[in-house]
């Protein structure tokens, strides 16, 4: 369980190691995107780590990270097309970031950090757990650029009509991300150190 809760706090990709931030960026703009891009993630990365922890032994040393892209890339082109076939407007969103999951640095850092030397249940909780600190970190990002950026949530006016006329326009740019970013960075960090 440790795995699992490290992934998603003392270890979160984006707010404590700073990986994966151009996904991060790029399609953090709006909640329905963050949600999309971190499932994709979560499966990605939680199917990855299976399939390297059970070849572990059996791939050679010299080879591991060629073996690791093929297998980051078979569950990314699964992806790709589920997404593709039903859910034809995000995969439009997120565009070519769905395919770039194959070289995140989130998803080959564990497979070489973690699954090639864990058994399969701590590469699976550690999958799951930094799939899911990558999704909260999104998702909490895509909230709070939509607001402030749009007005909204889900794309439902929620700050009134006149707010919506007059939106931060900064919160959906790349500049409102990075400062989005450093805001939940900051927090995270001063909840980690009072542990």
């Amino acid at each position: 369980m440790k795995h699992f809760v490290d992934g998603i706090f003392k270890n979160n990709p984006v707010l404590v190691l700073a990986i994966g931030l151009c996904p991060t960026l790029a399609v953090s703009t709006s909640v329905v995107n963050a949600l999309g891009m971190g499932v994709a993630v979560i499966f990605v990365l939680t199917f990855s780590n299976i399939t390297i922890s059970l070849l572990r032994h059996i791939i050679p040393e010299n080879v591991r990270i060629p073996v690791f892209i093929i297998i980051i890339s078979t569950f990314v082109t699964i992806t790709d097309y589920v997404m593709h076939a039903y859910a034809p407007q995000l995969y439009k969103a997120l565009g070519v970031f769905v395919p770039l999951i194959v070289v995140n640095c989130i998803i080959l850092g564990r497979a070489e950090g973690f699954a090639y030397r864990h058994p399969l249940g701590a590469s699976i909780l550690d999958g799951l757990g930094s799939g899911l600190g990558f999704t909260l970190a999104i998702f909490i990002m895509g909230a709070v650029r939509e607001l402030l950026g749009a007005g909204t949530i889900l794309g439902y006016p929620v700050l009134g009509a006149g707010f919506a006329q007059k939106p931060i326009l900064l919160f959906i740019l790349p500049p409102g991300g990075f400062l989005v970013i450093a805001f939940l960075m900051g927090i995270l960090n001063v909840f980690l150190k009072k542990e």
